[in-house]
Order: structure tokens, then C-alpha cells, then sequence
């Protein structure tokens, strides 16, 4: 099964742009890519400075979600994430599973949709940017 996804990216520390631009392109091991939003700065919620910058990529995986977050897990891993004790504390990268077709469940390693993108204009703004012109790209 080919499921339509949308996933979340972000970065606070060091070359944030190219931390973003090379998460994409481990993502392209992982999914088929069909669209990248335009990166946007926005400010932390709930954590300390620096300011992150944010995107978000729509596309195509065959992985189930479950093996799929541990395919992003992995990439973060890869490109330096460290998860200290400290909740939302800065990050080389980080990249959350916000929908996975129309997949709805919650267990403790995932849930879906992401119960708080809604609330969340870093993952907002630049979904709207790309979803309506994709939406037919994405079915």
C-alpha cells in the first residue's frame, strides 16, 4: 500500500537551512517526495532560543506508520539529533509525522494525525502553502 504523508520539519541549531535540506534528502530513501513547502523562521513555542526554521513535505511511503516514524527517528539520528532530558530543547533537527493518509491512532509512539498540528502554524503555514495545489498529486 502507497499512503499519502505529511511530514514536519524544523532545526534551531547550527546551518538550519542545510540541516532541513539534508533531512529532505533522506527522506527521499524513505518516500516519494511530491512537495516541499518554502522554509519559514519562526519563533520556539515552549522551548528556549534559537529560532527554528520550519517545513513541510508531502509525498508518497509504502512503509506502515509505525515503521515509518522509526525510518524518521533514524534520520534525525543520523544527522545529530541528541534528545536530552530537557523537553523541547534546541535541535539539529527534527521531523514529526503529522498525517498518514487518513489513518487515525494513538498508541505510545505515535499518534495521527498530530494531535497538536492544528495548533501549530510552523506545521500550518507551510501545509497551506503546498496542500491544496497537491492535493490531486497526493490521491
Amino acid at each position: 500500500m502507497v499512503a499519502p504523508v505529511v511530514i514536519a520539519l524544523g532545526s534551531n541549531l547550527g546551518d538550519r537551512r542545510h540541516n532541513l535540506l539534508r533531512a529532505v534528502d533522506q527522506l527521499k530513501r524513505v518516500m516519494t517526495i511530491v512537495r516541499l513547502s518554502s522554509i519559514i523562521e519562526t519563533e520556539p513555542m515552549d522551548a528556549p532560543p534559537p529560532s527554528y526554521l520550519n517545513m513541510v513535505v508531502l509525498g508518497h511511503a509504502s512503509l506502515p506508520p509505525l515503521a515509518l516514524l522509526e525510518e524518521l527517528l533514524a534520520i534525525e539520528k543520523r544527522l545529530g539529533r541528541r534528545r536530552p532530558a530537557l523537553h523541547n530543547a534546541p535541535r539539529v533537527i527534527d521531523l514529526d509525522l503529522i498525517l498518514y493518509d487518513a489513518v487515525r491512532m494513538r498508541t505510545p509512539m505515535l499518534t495521527l494525525p498530530h494531535p497538536r498540528a492544528a495548533q501549530r502554524a510552523f506545521v500550518m503555514e507551510p501545509l497551506r502553502e503546498v496542500w491544496s495545489a497537491s492535493t490531486a498529486l497526493l490521491t
